[in-house]
């Protein structure tokens, strides 16, 4: 990935400043990072945290592995020599695809029309009085208005609730209202994509330069204008960069929609894997490898270059993609704004209010909550681990000093990569279940197989981009191979490893609704429980219970970002 398409993913984690480093800082540069104090606290904390997690999973009472699926669990991966290749089963999996890739296309397209809109809207810039800062790229708070500061703070707020709602569950709320439409797959990905990508967008137009956009301003320009000609040209290939990062994630999401009930290579995959058809379901485990290879590669073309983008084609490939996309899924837009979905609407809205405890009352929401969090923390710790483990193989090395078999074990590492992030979390929990019985620990492993592949990626990307000169240097002074990787490549490298481990522990924290769908402990397994017993109160106390921790997480994040500063 290109530094531009680095920046845009680091602002994830938060404004501008990456871990150790200076503000918007490239990868190229050398980073002075370090673990201080307050670092070194809160990473006691995490491991005293995790010890704890593990050993109260295994001195529960009962047993933990599935003996009696261990045969089961050969079987199924002995069926990976034979997948099913029937003519009638492909002509399936190639409608189901198309449904799929519907979905991501224009789900993504629909999410980047909001994140730009409301992106604009929620950034500071936007709700700046537009007085010059003399020299500062950032605007105080105390010279912006009382009033502007209020419109800031309630539209940034006002994103919380679908940004912290994993899609899953806005299908299963929609579902509910509009039935096996089209339009399901679409909104869900749509809701909470366009306001993950309304917060990272307003971040990157806060973070452009300031300067020529006051400069209008001060000389009466309007607002709009002037971030159209002084901010757009600026912020654009980040702008573009995330969009993209965004579709290949809706590209995983689409699948996941399908296991509960809209449709395409989910659905597919689920009646396989419930008929046992074990054939059927490496076919479409390929595909899925497959498609997210296609995916990767047309991503990692668009990045190639130094950041200069091939627009022509992106565009022309996207509008024809777009096109397929409304022909196959031929949404109805009218049943919308009909009176049937406006009544539907509203009584899914009556029986979701008041938010309700669960039967157990506040000990079950508490104790599913803490497995939550439990499921998030070791999945995100053995993601981690394994994903800084294989980055440095997986990551491409040129140059004529590259060997055959350093060449062979990079494309294998990054084949595995590609292997375990295409596998949607649930399809992990269900062969985690083939070995241990229901509960947090296979929800965990899952989390952590599939967290390891984006990790892994987003990992060997870091070290692809590292300025190697201090470690060449140290090596021909005839520093010792390990010493010139600690000084030379940890201090550049551990910051941003850090920053994306950070980040995906907020994402799987949102991710644990969709193993515990399928069994896997937490609160998503409580989420299920109310939704086939149509305790729609209790649902939405479990949703904002969810909310909260995802909110808790993140201050965490944050907290730790900024005892690394």
């Amino acid at each position: 990935m290109s530094p531009s398409g680095l920046t845009a993913l680091t602002r994830l984690e938060g404004p501008g400043r990456q871990p150790g480093g200076q503000p918007g800082q490239r990868p190229g540069r050398s980073a002075r990072w370090r673990l201080p104090g307050g670092g070194r606290m809160w990473a006691a904390a995490w491991v005293l945290v995790l010890v704890w997690s593990v050993g109260s999973w295994l001195a529960e009472d009962g047993p933990l592995v599935n003996t009696r699926g261990w045969p089961m669990f050969v079987d199924f991966f002995a069926a990976a020599l034979t997948p099913d290749l029937s003519a009638v089963f492909l002509a399936r999996i190639a409608e189901a695809t198309l449904t799929t890739l519907s979905f991501a296309v224009l789900g993504t397209l629909l999410a980047v029309a909001v994140g730009l809109v409301v992106g604009v809207l929620i950034s500071e810039t936007w709700w700046t009085d537009g007085s010059p800062s003399r020299g500062q790229a950032v605007v105080h708070r105390a010279t912006r208005p009382t009033a502007r500061r209020a419109g800031w703070l309630v539209t940034r707020l006002g994103l919380a609730l679908p940004r912290g709602i994993h899609e899953a569950v806005w299908a299963l709320l929609l579902l509910s209202v509009l039935g096996r439409d089209p339009l399901v797959g679409v909104l869900a990905i749509a809701i909470p994509f366009g306001a993950i990508t309304a917060k990272v967008y307003a971040e990157i137009i806060d973070e452009s330069a300031r300067g020529p956009f006051e400069a209008l301003r001060a000389s009466g320009v309007r607002r709009g204008t002037a971030l159209l000609y002084a901010v757009a040209p600026v912020a654009l290939p980040d702008l573009a960069s995330y969009a993209f990062y965004r579709f290949e994630c809706a590209v995983r999401s689409a699948v996941i929609l399908g296991m509960v009930g809209a449709g395409g290579l989910g659905f597919e995959l689920v009646l396989s894997f419930s008929g046992s058809r074990h054939g059927e379901v490496w076919t479409l485990i390929f595909t899925m490898v497959l498609l997210g290879a296609v995916v990767d590669r047309w991503g990692s073309g668009l990045r190639r270059a130094g950041g200069r983008w091939r627009t022509g084609g992106t565009v022309l490939i996207t509008a024809v993609l777009a096109i397929a996309a409304l022909v196959h899924l031929a949404p109805d837009l009218s049943r919308v704004f009909t009176a049937r979905t406006a009544g539907l609407f509203a009584g899914l809205v009556a029986d979701l209010l008041p938010p309700a405890l669960p039967d157990g009352g506040w000990s079950r929401l508490l104790e599913d909550s803490l497995e939550t969090l439990q499921m998030s923390l070791v999945a995100g710790t053995i993601a981690g681990l394994a994903a800084v483990g294989v980055a440095f193989v997986a990551a491409r090395s040129g140059g004529a000093g590259v060997g055959p078999a350093r060449r062979l074990a990079g494309t294998a590492a990054r084949w595995l990569l590609l292997f375990t992030r295409s596998l949607p979390p649930p399809v992990w929990a269900l062969l985690a279940l083939f070995l241990f019985l229901p509960g947090p620990l296979p929800g965990a492993l899952a989390l952590a197989a599939y967290n390891f592949g984006i990790l892994g990626r987003l990992c060997a990307e870091v070290v692809e981009n590292l300025d190697r000169r201090s470690h060449d240097h140290l090596i021909a002074a005839g520093s010792p191979p390990l010493s010139a990787f600690a000084y030379g490549i940890v201090p550049q490298a551990g910051g941003r490893f850090l920053s994306y481990g950070l980040y995906r522990w907020e994402v799987a924290m949102r991710e644990t609704v969709v193993v515990g769908v399928v069994g896997a402990g937490g609160l998503g397994r409580l989420l299920e429980d109310q939704r086939v017993a149509f305790d729609y109160g209790g649902m939405s106390g479990t949703i904002l219970a969810l909310v909260v921790l995802s909110a808790v997480v993140d201050l965490i994040s944050t907290a730790v970002r900024r005892s690394l500063r």
